[in-house]
């Protein structure tokens, strides 16, 4: 510190400002509201109330005071809220506000400043887009607020129970690894469904295309093969949902790369973006070619955190990553490569996990990776083609094929240029 700085209680006149500062953040939220229990003013003497008794507390040796004052405050709020009580609003958000205010500035005090700013500012923010929330929450119907608590039991209850070891043949099988692997994509496809399930379909094509892609570009894909079969109308507003959706995949595994094995994303990178530009720049032309502004119907895709979905991926992962360990102990790159192509024709999750997770474990080089990776998504491609041939018609089968054809030709070039 320079000299110029030494100065006896600088540190303490620092944690008042801070604490000053997080009481008039919350403080000036409060004040916008129509006759508040509390305002600007009074949250920042909670805030100077509670750096005060953590100072005298630390000086005395008294830890509990600051614990007196939270409860002598809230006790205060309480019977001021109660005396002038108006309307139906009880002030109950007031109150935890102004309690959460003097408990960040005795965190100040504590060493954490930076903890205690971040959790006034996330308060804050909660506070301030109250209506926008509410409108959020409205939306929701029985399905998704089941869907939120099914992810909370997978990721808070299941999750720690599993043991973290390597099991069975080639330590290939870890327990806990596995579920972690399935609360992300679940997680991932969660956070899609729910939005496609708050925006519909007045967002128009490239939305849907894109929330799709994140729940599941199979289901996706399917869905708009059949809407687009028959009509020439149906098909040019399903060829922009189909290829865009799949085109996702491409960020999706980009996006798994860099969570699960950050390590690789170097040299898989590339590659991905390389598929990603061209496949970009070739949706961006059919986009322009058809026309696509009308909005389309929302996909049915079903629960990504139901139970018996995520015991399927789970299985599926566990399944793939034996396979994968087997067939690369016994065929060498070739085993792998083919356990990518049969399990990408409906999974690329499963296989891309299941290769870093051999990488991790020394059973496979960044190299062999790569190569299954691209071939999972090549794999895929053909499949989701072959769906909208089959199930669509041949005109939304062309008009998918060669921005679809984009993509692999990207990653081709990028793996070759690896």
């Amino acid at each position: 510190m320079p000299a110029w700085l030494d100065i006896p209680g600088l540190p303490q006149l620092e944690a008042y400002v801070i604490s000053l500062a997080i009481g008039l953040l919350m403080g000036a939220e409060r004040e916008r509201r129509p006759n508040p229990t509390a305002g600007l003013r009074t949250f920042a003497l909670i805030a100077l109330l509670a750096s005060t008794l953590s100072l005298v507390g630390q000086r005395t040796g008294v830890s509990w005071l600051p614990a007196v004052g939270l409860l002598l405050t809230g006790a205060t709020l309480i019977a001021v809220t109660l005396h002038d009580r108006d309307g139906d609003d009880p002030g109950t958000t007031t109150i935890v506000a102004a309690l959460l205010c003097y408990a960040f500035a005795t965190l100040v005090w504590a060493g954490e400043p930076q903890l205690a700013m971040a959790g006034a500012i996330g308060a804050t923010v909660l506070m301030y887009f109250k209506s926008e929330l509410r409108g959020v929450m409205l939306r929701f119907e029985r399905d998704e607020l089941v869907s939120i608590l099914q992810f909370a039991v997978l990721s808070v209850v299941i999750l720690p129970l599993l043991p973290d070891q390597d099991l069975g043949p080639y330590g290939a099988l870890n327990p806990r690894l596995i579920w972690l692997m399935v609360v992300l994509i679940s997680g991932v496809s969660l956070a899609g469904w729910l939005a496609l399930r708050v925006v519909g379909p007045r967002h128009g094509t490239w939305l849907l295309g894109l929330l799709g892609g994140l729940v599941s570009s199979t289901a996706t894909t399917l869905a708009y093969a059949r809407h687009g079969r028959g009509s020439a109308d149906s098909s040019r507003i399903a060829a922009p949902v189909i290829v865009i959706a799949n085109l996702v995949v491409v960020a999706r595994l980009a996006l798994l790369v860099v969570v699960v094995s950050p390590d690789v994303m170097a040299s898989v990178g590339p590659i991905l973006a390389a598929g990603f530009v061209l496949g970009a720049i070739a949706v961006a032309t059919l986009w322009h070619r058809l026309g696509a502004g009308d909005s389309p119907p929302v996909p049915a895709v079903r629960n990504p955190t139901a139970l018996r979905e995520s015991l399927l991926f789970g299985a599926m992962y566990g399944a793939v990553l034996l396979a994968a360990a087997w067939l690369h102990d016994q065929a060498g790159p070739s085993g792998l490569y083919a356990v990518a192509v049969v399990s990408g024709l409906t999974d690329v999750d499963a296989i891309t996990l299941s290769s870093l997770r051999l990488h991790q474990l020394g059973q496979a080089s960044e190299g062999m990776v790569r190569g299954a990776i691209v071939a999972s998504l090549l794999a895929n491609t053909g499949f989701k083609l072959a769906l909208t041939f089959f199930v669509g018609d041949r005109r939304l089968a062309l008009r998918c094929a060669w921005p679809m054809a984009a993509t692999a030709c990207g990653l081709l070039v990028g793996l070759a240029l690896a």
